[in-house]
This record gives C-alpha cells, structure tokens and sequence, in this order.
C-alpha cells in the first residue's frame, strides 16, 4: 500500500471544522458514536480517500490534520520507523472491526499514522453436494409424463351419393 489511505482533522471545534470543509469542498459526514461517548464525523471527498473530524483527544493541542499510510503490517512499520528516528506515540491500536494504528513522530517532528485494513473475511464455500447413494444412482429416473397431443381431427364422414 504505502499510499495515504486515511485523513483525519483533530480540532477543538469539530462543529465549525465540519461547516468550513462542507462550504469550501461540498464533503457530506457520517457522526458515528464511539464507545467512550465522543463522536467521530467521517466525511467522503467524492471519489477518493475520505477521513475524519473528531475533538482532539489531546485537550488544548492545536488543531491539526493526521494522515495515515496504508501498511501490510502495523508492528513491523512501527518498529521500522523507530529504527529510523521516529518516536511513538501510539504504538499499537486496534479499531475492530476496521483494523489497527500507530502514530509516531518523525526526526523532524511531523507526526504521521499508519494504518493496517482488517483482514477481509473469507469468502463462505458453499455446501459441498454429497454424491447420491449408490442405491439412488442405480435407481432409474422418474419417467415424466408424455405431453398431450391434441387429436387428431377426423376426416367428416362423406355422405353417400344416390
């Protein structure tokens, strides 16, 4: 993946955030609830990538886009960012059903996310067809009735001459 997959506003006003985005690019939003009460706006920006609003979850930090990239592997994209420099901020989340984070910050201060899919679920088999019983193999099958012909007209019968 390596491409960005995810953009996510942290503002201490998501309300206003939400109003600016939708005059300036016409983004239309989905308030999901999340389980410790606040409310996360996901938002749609035509056909590409969408992202998020949410209230910061860092009171009184500034208000500030997170982009993630899409990784195979969050433990492993972590842990190479760490050797390159980077600091942890989030080392690892799940989000189920969606997939996993982790944000960090790079040697320059930026901070970036990355973001693993859920695994999709496998597609269900259908139910294998058991092979019919040797006794249901050998058995003849059911002769379907002839359709009905309709009968034939009869010659009228001539009258004699006399």
């Amino acid at each position: 993946m390596r491409t960005f997959v995810h953009h996510e506003l942290n503002t201490s006003n998501p309300a206003a955030a939400k109003k600016f985005y939708k005059g300036l690019f016409g983004w239309t939003f989905q308030d999901m609830k999340m389980p410790d009460g606040s409310v996360y706006s996901m938002f749609k920006t035509g056909e590409d990538e969408g992202g998020g609003i949410q209230k910061h979850p860092m009171p009184g930090a500034p208000s500030a886009w997170l982009q993630y990239v899409g990784v195979a592997s969050v433990k492993q994209a972590m842990a190479k960012a760490v050797k390159l420099g980077a600091k942890v901020i989030i080392d690892f989340m799940p989000i189920p059903p969606h997939g996993a984070l982790g944000i960090f910050e790079d040697p320059t201060g930026a901070v970036c996310a990355v973001w693993e899919p859920a695994a999709a679920p496998a597609p269900k088999k259908a139910a294998a067809k058991k092979p019919a019983s040797k006794k249901a193999a050998a058995a003849p099958a059911p002769k379907k009735p002839a359709a009905k012909r309709p009968a034939a007209k009869k010659p009228a019968a001539r009258k004699k001459k006399r």
